[in-house]
């Protein structure tokens, strides 16, 4: 296979070490054989392990390195040899994967070294260390949402413990007439009408129907859940306030260093917000988030908030058709009864019932090999009996 990189090196990345393997093809790195010669180190993944790392391979003049991402140790190695002369890479793990067999830390990276020399890897995209930055803002806003939902079913299940039916008759238990019927059921109050004068005046529900839902069987164990769960809620809610507080003020910072004549970022979340369906924090969750380099297609990564959006027309064109459809089948279902048809007399019309399935036909008497041998009456009912004739049930043909 033809070398494309003479001067390479392959990195192997652990948690507390890095093995390390360049290989050359002339000069002093060259043997006397003709053969690539490698050579093999390990360093730890500190910062001065790392730095001296840098070190050794500015020594070896390498021009490309390459190395295997593995969960997040990646990052700090990238961080620090960035700084270098060459052009690093990072591979995806399952496009370099190795032959099973003998493996060890050192054949992994002559593996890479390999295929790097000969031009066989693929550098993954890697974006500037601001847009990992918002990223990692963005994925912790991710999960803080998540374990908001989680405070809030585990509320619902500690209200319907109490036999409280509070989510039959609000949408939404945290909003503002639920969160006062919460706070009030900490502070103690079990009367189901002064709870249910706590609701907004745009409920729908009636206070018959409130009285009922809000009428359970409360004790301190509910109220400290329901004081424990509420405050885990706020918490997370104050987390994901502030995040949204540091995204929109990184947000300023890179249209503030953005090259002069290039579109802002500001400028360009308007733009994406004037699509049908999006939402509003769209702009933080889109995939790379680097608006002036596009990754390849092959390396993008779906977001849960990419989509291709149903305008509101065609939605509801939709929903219309399926509406009409279990329309006619309730009324077909509903008026399922014996129907006059023409104009005759009452004594001589004729009274059409519901439509009976087409009989099917019986298979021909004597193409039935298996039936041949009944006898004439076999036909009878099961009260009169049947009579089979003596002999084998089966004859060769």
């Amino acid at each position: 296979m033809d070398i494309i990189h003479e001067r390479v090196a392959g990195l192997d990345v652990h948690k507390a070490m890095i093995v390390a393997c360049v290989r050359a093809c002339h000069g002093e790195w060259r043997m006397a054989n003709g053969k690539a010669e490698r050579t093999c180190q390990t360093y730890d993944t500190t910062t001065d392990g790392l730095k001296s790392l840098l070190a050794w391979l500015t020594e070896a003049r390498c021009t490309h390195v390459a190395m295997e991402a593995t969960g997040v140790y990646w990052k700090p190695v990238w961080n620090i040899l960035s700084d270098g002369d060459f052009e690093l890479l990072v591979a995806n793990a399952a496009h370099i994967k190795n032959v099973p067999g003998r493996k060890t830390d050192v054949n992994d990276a002559m593996w890479i070294s390999n295929l790097l020399a000969c031009g066989l890897i693929g550098g993954s995209f890697v974006p500037c260390e601001a847009i990992q930055q918002l990223r990692a803002l963005l994925r912790t806003r991710k999960q803080l949402v998540r374990e908001q939902t989680s405070h809030t079913q585990r509320i619902q299940k500690t209200l319907e413990e109490a036999n409280i039916k509070l989510d039959t008759v609000i949408s939404e238990i945290l909003g503002v007439s639920g969160r006062r019927m919460i706070e009030a059921m900490i502070a103690g109050v079990t009367n189901p009408r002064k709870l249910a004068e706590l609701a907004d005046r745009r409920i729908k529900a009636t206070p018959k129907v409130l009285y009922d839902a809000l009428h359970g069987r409360l004790t301190r164990h509910h109220r400290f859940l329901l004081q424990l769960y509420l405050g885990q809620y706020d918490a997370a809610a104050a987390a994901i306030s502030s995040i949204d507080e540091e995204v929109g003020a990184a947000i300023e910072t890179m249209d503030a260093e953005r090259p002069a004549g290039t579109a802002g970022f500001r400028s360009l979340i308007a733009l994406l917000l004037t699509i049908t369906g999006r939402q509003h924090l769209v702009r933080d969750n889109h995939p790379g988030g680097n608006w002036q380099r596009h990754e390849p297609l092959s390396h993008r990564r779906a977001s849960a908030g990419m989509g291709w959006p149903v305008l509101k027309p065609e939605r509801e064109r939709r929903q219309a058709k399926v509406l009409t459809s279990a329309k006619r089948r309730s009324m077909a279902q509903d008026h399922a009864r014996p129907v006059r048809m023409g104009r005759q007399t009452e004594e001589g019309q004729l009274l059409q019932g519901t439509v009976q399935p087409v009989a099917r036909k019986t298979r021909a008497e004597g193409g039935n090999l298996r039936r041949s041998r009944l006898a004439a009456h076999r036909d009878l009912s099961h009260a009169e009996g049947w009579y089979y004739p003596s002999g084998p049930w089966r004859q060769p043909l």
